[in-house]
């Protein structure tokens, strides 16, 4: 198992990944997001299975008011076939020991919960 930070070459396994999450999102779409994305650092990171990405991180460290300097999660994503058996935990932890090698105070998760936007601090 690896835990990594993906480089835009390997934008096509992410998004065979991420369309498991946003299901009305093209490749196009997605391609064209994480590009403009650059501009506030987002960073990828996906966990591999023997070659295989099983899980998917993306997060930008943000300054606020509110949670002053902090790792913002924007997605997090299991494989379907590979869910249950806690990668999303270790991603989480992965994150957790980026922010604080990022100085940042905490970490900031935005998710989908039965059809509505979560944000957990």
């Amino acid at each position: 198992m690896q835990i990594r930070e993906m480089t835009l070459k390997e934008l096509y396994p992410v998004y065979d990944l991420v369309k498991q999450l946003y299901t009305e999102l093209s490749y196009d779409e997605f391609e064209d997001l994480v590009y403009d994305m650059r501009h506030m650092e987002y960073k990828m990171f996906g966990i591999l299975e023997r070659g295989e990405l099983v899980c998917y991180g993306g997060a930008a460290v943000q300054t606020s008011l509110c949670h002053k300097r902090h790792l913002y999660v924007f997605d997090l994503v299991t494989d379907e076939k590979h869910r249950e058996k806690g990668y999303a935990k270790m991603m989480l932890e992965y994150l957790q020991d980026y922010a604080k090698t990022a100085a940042c105070e905490k970490l900031v998760l935005s998710f989908k919960w039965q059809g509505k936007n979560v944000i957990q601090v």
